[in-house]
């Protein structure tokens, strides 16, 4: 955030200021020369604000800088916003902060310099961007750091939350694997078969979102008929969703000998029962899903669980 910017900016400069100081009290003469304050060598030096001078032969102490001043944050130019993650709440790496607003922002950058985010790892470059006039979103360049504490301020409203373990699940298309890594180490492999031909599963990092023990996936939801040649009405157990645009990670009994050789979905994940189970009851919130060598091109940005894209 800007105002961190500026307190790390402060803080080098007062040491800068503090250093160029000291140098000047340690400046030696050549004996021939005259001296630097008439009056002769027993005239005291003049003082310099903040510094004393050591006595003779005395070394010069290392002087600490002034802690930096946070700067305030600017006046919210809104009332108290919904905040998402909530206080409490336990997610994964790739989640984004999203602050809903009660009436749509007339000035986008005021409203931004109102809201602060802070965590336990320090600083976390990140940035906004808006998908409406009353949503803007906060994410971070790369992917928080695992297992640390996260405050956002924005104006009056305040959600203190966990980013937990970095769970991070890459799907193939090259070898029709999906892989999970727990902190960097492969905890699970699981053979998936994705989009088949003209429902090609887009590339992109994906976020984990809300899951289902069970449910009827339709497809009349996306406007296709389920007595349509390529409709269905279909019980699914284990359902994980990735995209707001219904693309899940769910048990597929139907096509196990199909997974890991060729694809058959009409978009989603496709994987065994006991792998959908564990990664439905593995995956968290904001838990990134990256899929990759696919022919269906690039995640919608704007599809609400693809933020990474923008």
């Amino acid at each position: 955030m800007g105002a961190r910017r500026s307190v790390r900016f402060l803080a080098r400069s007062a040491a800068g200021v503090l250093a160029a100081a000291a140098v000047t009290v340690g400046v030696t003469v050549p004996a021939s020369a005259a001296p630097l304050w008439p009056g002769g060598p027993d005239i005291s030096l003049p003082p310099i604000p903040g510094i004393t001078a050591p006595a003779p032969g005395v070394p010069t102490p290392p002087v600490a800088p002034p802690a930096p001043v946070e700067a305030p944050r600017g006046p919210a130019n809104f009332s108290a916003p919904a905040l998402n993650p909530s206080a409490g709440e336990v997610v994964g790496v790739a989640q984004p902060i999203i602050v809903r607003f009660a009436a749509p922002i007339d000035d986008r950058a005021a409203a931004e310099r109102a809201i602060d985010v802070t965590t336990s790892a320090g600083d976390v470059a990140g940035r906004f961007f808006w998908f409406s006039d009353s949503q803007v979103r906060w994410r971070p360049d790369v992917f928080w750091p695992a297992n640390t504490t996260v405050t956002v301020t924005a104006g009056d409203a305040s959600s203190t939350f966990t980013v937990g373990d970095a769970i991070v699940t890459t799907a193939d298309d090259d070898t029709k694997t999906i892989t999970v890594t727990r902190n960097g180490e492969v905890v699970r492999t699981m053979p998936t078969s994705m989009g088949k031909v003209g429902h090609e599963t887009p590339n992109g990092t994906y976020i984990v979102g809300e899951r289902f023990r069970d449910m009827y996936m339709d497809s009349s939801t996306y406007g296709v008929p389920v007595d349509a040649p390529e409709g269905y009405r279909t019980y699914v157990e284990y359902a994980t969703r990735m995209s707001n645009s219904g693309i899940f990670v769910h048990a597929a009994p139907w096509s196990v000998d199909s997974q890991g050789v060729e694809n058959v979905s009409h978009g989603c994940l496709n994987v065994s029962t006991e792998d959908a189970k564990w990664f439905f009851e593995t995956a968290q919130k904001g838990d990134p899903v990256v899929v990759q060598n696919t022919d269906g091109g690039i995640l919608n940005g704007r599809d609400g669980l693809g933020d990474w894209q923008l």
